[in-house]
């Protein structure tokens, strides 16, 4: 399956989710979770199974409802099961990077689901080659099995509390203790679902309760109520969750040193109706445009927003501007990804395959074009012209967040700094290259004030890909133009 137009977007890596619940179809399940987080990662799909005795599993490319059918969930038994949804960024996109990973060890089955990107993967890849252990792809979630499948002194010196015995929480710790980067887990062994999240807490995770006493854990509370599941709390940053016929037993896994949530959750990654850090996306996005309309109005008739992401920042600008919000664009959400190649002349009509404009609202009108971000600015001017040719007399673009200058390496699918639009030209420059009437975007001061405006809880947040401020440290070679390239691995392996 195929990406024919490019949209002009990050993607987040992907979506994990987790379920104990003895006597239910824990399959079916997980299927409907991994359907709620489709929206973070389309490329593959794959869940596994355990009866505590015995793992099954399947995986394939695709969205879950093409990989996944009455045939081949029914063979995936048990009362334990994980699952993900992926998008490529340490990997890249082949079957053989599809998760879960599932492999035997001495203590039996041991399944990985892994949302995140570590920083110093190329590192503990070494380390296990040295160590002599095959690895047969090329994602960091295969290290971290491998890893956890070892014991818990080969890496880092064990972290048992008093008479705490649990040899996956020792070995989790360990991992913790060596691990640089962004990490949602979910495991699974012959006992248990485990969940951990990294000390930064880059990547979200939640705990959800069914109503016949089962236990999720998943990216986003979507999940959680697709299935019936209520939503207890968030995993905590450093957290070590067990889910088992005990309940839930919680775990210190590492020190907090900070909070830095990923700040493009709230602008773009997750699904509006879910909730982070006690916040409702829908609220934040809509707080991002009212915030945007007084950072910088337009003189202008009407507000039309970028369907679907960016609705809730348009109907957040028209209610702070006063001026009446309408849709000037409808989306063919079937569109995008397909198994058909398109001809060269469709690739160039890509946006107009996936957007018609509404001539019956913008003609004659002055409009004022809500976008939640842009990243490349390949479909910026598409869209701004696709206005024009719907009769808009005047297109200004506005941008619920602050401009992208610098690549993630904490679990997204980021371009290059040479990839980057923002990154290559200011903003006056940018609104030439789009055909925009003018340009404004969100300050980086607004952004926050507007994601922070309802948090009761401990929060921080990280807004590198907009300031360049890194919570950690980043290897001087990911910012390398060929830092995908056999030889830039190998030089920075062997030196």
């Amino acid at each position: 399956m195929i990406n024919f137009w490019e949209e002009d977007k990050f993607h987040d890596e992907c979506g994990v989710f987790g379920v104990y619940a003895p006597g239910r179809q824990v399959a079916r399940l997980a299927f409907f979770g991994l359907y709620a987080l489709q929206h973070r990662g389309q490329e593959s799909a794959g869940i596994a199974t355990c009866d505590g005795r015995s793992a099954y599993s399947h995986k394939g490319m695709g969205l879950v409802a093409q990989v996944f059918n009455e045939e081949n969930l029914r063979p995936l038994q048990g009362h334990l099961a994980i699952g993900q949804n992926r998008y490529s960024t340490t990997g890249s996109s082949h079957l053989r990077n599809a998760q879960p990973y599932l492999i035997e060890t001495i203590y039996g089955p041991l399944g990985v689901a892994h949302n995140g990107n570590l920083t110093n993967a190329l590192h503990l890849r070494h380390q296990l080659l040295k160590r002599g252990v095959g690895l047969s792809s090329t994602s960091d979630s295969e290290v971290i099995t491998q890893m956890l499948a070892a014991p818990a002194d080969v890496w880092a010196q064990p972290l048992l509390n008093g008479d705490e015995q649990d040899r996956w929480v020792a070995r989790l710790r360990a991992f913790m203790q060596v691990a640089e980067g962004a990490y949602s887990l979910t495991l699974m062994t012959r006992e248990a679902i485990y969940a951990v999240r990294d000390p930064l807490g880059l990547r979200p995770l939640c705990l959800g309760q069914l109503e016949d006493g089962g236990y999720v854990v998943a990216s986003e509370t979507c999940a959680l109520h697709t299935i019936g599941a209520e939503f207890r709390r968030e995993v905590q940053p450093g957290e070590i969750l067990r889910l088992d016929q005990d309940g839930v037993t919680s775990f210190h896994g590492a020190d907090i040193e900070r909070r830095a949530l990923c700040i493009f959750e709230y602008v773009y990654f997750a699904r509006p109706d879910s909730l982070f850090e006690g916040q409702s996306i829908h609220d934040v996005r809509q707080q991002l445009g009212r915030q945007l309309a007084r950072e910088a109005p337009a003189n202008a008739d009407i507000v039309v927003g970028v369907p679907d992401s960016a609705t809730p920042a348009a109907i957040g600008f028209s209610l702070e501007s006063g001026l009446p919000y309408t849709e000037g664009l409808t989306k063919n959400r079937y569109i995008g990804r397909t198994f058909i190649q398109p001809d060269d002349q469709l690739r160039k009509e890509g946006v107009r395959i996936k957007y018609n404009p509404l001539t019956a609202n913008l003609a004659g009108k002055r409009v004022v074009m809500i976008d939640d971000s842009i990243v490349r600015g390949n479909t910026a001017g598409p869209l701004v012209q696709l206005l024009r040719d719907g009769g808009a007399k005047e297109v200004h673009v506005r941008v619920s967040s602050p401009p992208v200058r610098h690549p993630c390496f904490m679990g997204i699918d980021m371009a290059t700094k040479q990839q980057l639009i923002a990154h290559q030209l200011d903003v006056e420059g940018i609104r030439r290259r789009i055909g925009a009437d003018s340009l404004a975007y969100l300050s980086l001061e607004g952004m926050e004030t507007a994601v922070r405006s309802t948090i009761t809880q401990p929060a921080g947040h990280c807004n590198a890909c907009f300031s360049g401020q890194y919570p950690i440290p980043i290897p001087p070679w990911l910012f390398s133009d060929e830092r995908d390239q056999e030889k830039v691995i190998f030089e920075d392996m062997w030196g």
